[in-house]
């Protein structure tokens, strides 16, 4: 199964990625994660994606979708693929496609985490003095939430009307989330 964790930035979609890591076995494709990792590489593709990140940007879809097919690539055995932060577009959610497609497999579920920004705003603060991730600091996060309201949020009419969107909310106990997202998956089944 190939399912899509789906809600704006700080929304839980790692927190719940990691629980149905451990539970099923699949593969998480983070690309926040993986955005993190090429930034401290010190590459020059890193350090790109720092520039952009620090700005609350979001990295071209070429990038990202390059450092997607990769990891499809590396993984190729496996059973499945949470994509935690991605497809962030349309052009992004057709590019998955088309890479599913080469592999004769596809999106079966995407379980948007319905959440409320004004706490999302406590929660990456939080998370700033916790982590003190660059890209959590207040500022950058505004930025990247107007980002995601615009670009990203044009994907709900795009898999509800494949009939795979599925909400649950992303403002329950972590317990509670991850019991709704369970019977999102049920629901696929």
């Amino acid at each position: 199964m190939n399912l899509i964790l789906f809600g704006p930035p700080a929304a839980g979609k790692g927190t719940q990625a990691k629980r149905l890591v451990e539970q099923r076995g699949y593969v998480q494709l983070s690309t926040g994660d993986m955005l993190r990792a090429a930034r401290a590489s010190g590459s020059e593709l890193g350090n790109r994606v720092a520039r952009i990140m620090d700005e609350g940007g979001l990295v071209s879809d070429e990038i990202v979708i390059d450092l997607i097919d990769e990891q499809l690539e590396t993984n190729k055995s496996a059973a499945g693929f949470i994509f935690d932060g991605f497809p962030r577009t349309v052009g992004q959610a057709k590019a998955l496609d088309d890479l599913l497609e080469k592999r004769g497999s596809k999106v079966d579920c995407v379980i948007r985490l319905v959440v409320d920004e004004t706490q999302l705003m406590e929660r990456v603060t939080k998370r700033f003095a916790e982590q003190g991730r660059k890209d959590d600091n207040p500022e950058t996060f505004a930025a990247r939430l107007e980002k995601y309201n615009m670009d990203t949020a044009p994907l709900l009419p795009f898999y509800a009307e494949r009939g795979i969107l599925r909400e649950v909310d992303g403002m329950a106990s972590i317990e509670e989330v991850t019991e709704g997202v369970e019977q999102a998956l049920k629901q696929t089944a």
